[in-house]
């Protein structure tokens, strides 16, 4: 087994859903099967504009030869493991030298592996790369005044560890939780997708929660298009179906609330969810689907 990166772009003509799939060309199966069962992380090109960088962690469950294209194969991401870095990480770091050192030849120049939408990457490269993209941030944590139980021992996590004690904490709750809330937090400006509110408290920090569209409970995935950012009644609220959304990401209030006039004078103008930018950060339409379903009450 060993780590790997893997390339993609969110235009991309491949079939990926990072979360889930990496489709890949028969030419990259060699080190993508080396790959099986350890972890990788995503890189979207420096040519893609306002890129992210080096910017997921996800664990590879197997390789398998894609059912719908003949010479094409999937990486199959077992389920729960992807992770958005809180703090995505720049191809180039600060002394504008490259992050991913197992790229540069024996001149110190970048080399040809750096075009390589598959490849290996060296078990100090990758420690490097998650504490960059994990590493501890106080201005993410959740803004009550007493973290839940596990955050008290979140500064610690990323400190002095091999690779490999890394990826023993990739599944860690609270760390998740916290890059969780920080990848939402971006992709919504820190403004709640209901409301239209953008609260700052005397902290800096900003009075709104990341949402789960789909609860962790119940096999929702911590990714940004599985969360919204919410202000702290509107999550009360859409957690509870007194509010929800329909396939256009229009918003819903539910009739058995006691007081459905009062809740609309909330919503932003627009009636609407207020969307990322980025498509690829929007509420997927599953998510949406699930918790109109499941959670909404009609």
């Amino acid at each position: 087994m060993a780590f790997g990166i893997f390339i993609h772009r969110t235009d991309s003509i491949y079939d990926d859903v990072p979360s889930e799939q990496y489709q890949f060309p028969k030419q990259y199966l060699t080190r993508a099967k080396a790959c099986e069962g350890d972890w990788v992380i995503y890189l979207e090109p420096s040519k893609v504009r306002n890129t992210k960088g080096y910017f997921a962690v996800a664990r590879v469950q197997q390789i398998i030869p894609d059912p719908r294209h003949s010479d094409m194969f999937l990486a199959v991401i077992a389920p729960g493991t992807y992770l958005d870095f809180g703090d995505v990480v720049p191809f180039r770091g600060d002394d504008n030298g490259v992050v991913e050192r197992g790229i540069l030849n024996e001149h110190g120049q970048i080399s040809g592996r750096a075009q390589a939408a598959v490849r290996p990457l060296s078990p100090s490269d990758f420690a490097r790369i998650v504490e960059r993209g994990l590493g501890q941030d106080e201005s993410i944590l959740p803004r009550t005044d007493q973290a839940p139980p596990g955050f008290s021992d979140a500064p610690a996590l990323f400190m002095h560890l091999t690779a490999r004690d890394r990826v023993a904490q990739l599944t860690n709750r609270a760390l998740r939780d916290r890059n969780f809330r920080k990848t939402v937090l971006r992709a919504y400006g820190e403004r709640c997708a209901i409301t239209g509110l953008r609260l700052i408290n005397g902290g800096g920090r900003a009075e709104v929660e990341a949402a789960h569209i789909r609860p962790v409970e119940k096999d929702g995935p911590d990714i940004v298009s599985n969360g919204i950012a919410l202000s702290g009644t509107a999550h009360w609220m859409f957690d509870r179906g007194l509010v929800g959304l329909d396939q256009n990401l229009n918003i819903l209030v539910s009739r058995h609330a006691n007081d459905p006039d009062a809740i609309r004078t909330i919503l932003n103008k627009t009636g609407a969810l207020i969307a990322p930018i980025r498509p690829a950060d929007r509420p997927r339409a599953e998510f949406v689907a699930w918790h109109h379903q499941n959670c909404f009450k009609h």
